[in-house]
C-alpha cells in the first residue's frame, strides 16, 4: 500500500492544527468552486478546454468539501494541487508577480502558490485524527 494513503499518526495538537487548516481552506475552496460548478465547462471562457475547466471546478468544490470532512484527503489534495499548479503556470506565463509591492489591484500567483502549499501539507501530513479518514482507518 502506498504510504501516502496512510500517513503517520498525528498528535492531538497537530491534529487540531490540521483540522483548522482543513476547515478554513476547505471552506474557501468550496466558495471558490461554487460559482465555477454553476457553469463548469465555460467559467474561464475559451482559455482552456471545457473538460479541464470542469475538472478544476469539481476539484475545487469537491476537494474543499472533502478537506472539511477529512474524507479522501489524498485524492482531494491531488486534485487541488493539480488545479493550483495550472493556476500558477497561467499566472507565471502572463508575467504576474508573486506579490505586489504597491496598492495596485493586479493578479499575482501568491494565492495559487499558498493553496498549492496547503495541498502538499495535507497530502503528506494527512488530515489528522479528527477526520473521516482517521475514523474509517480505525475501523478497517
Amino acid at each position: 500500500m502506498l504510504p501516502i494513503l496512510h500517513p503517520p499518526e498525528t498528535g492531538y495538537r497537530t491534529s487540531l492544527g490540521l483540522l483548522a487548516v482543513r476547515l478554513v481552506i476547505g471552506s474557501a475552496f468550496m466558495l471558490h468552486g461554487w460559482s465555477k460548478i454553476q457553469h463548469p465547462m465555460t467559467w474561464m471562457g475559451d482559455a482552456f478546454p471545457g473538460v479541464l475547466q470542469a475538472l478544476a471546478a469539481f476539484s475545487e468544490f469537491g476537494g474543499g468539501a472533502c478537506w472539511i470532512l477529512g474524507l479522501l484527503t489524498p485524492l482531494a489534495s491531488l486534485g487541488i494541487l493539480s488545479t493550483m499548479a495550472v493556476a500558477m503556470m497561467f499566472h507565471l506565463k502572463r508575467g504576474d508577480p508573486f506579490v505586489l509591492m504597491s496598492q495596485e489591484l493586479k493578479p499575482t500567483f501568491e494565492p495559487a502558490f499558498a493553496y498549492l502549499s496547503v495541498a502538499l501539507l495535507l497530502l503528506f501530513a494527512g488530515p489528522g485524527r479528527f477526520s473521516a479518514d482517521a475514523a474509517l482507518t480505525k475501523r478497517s
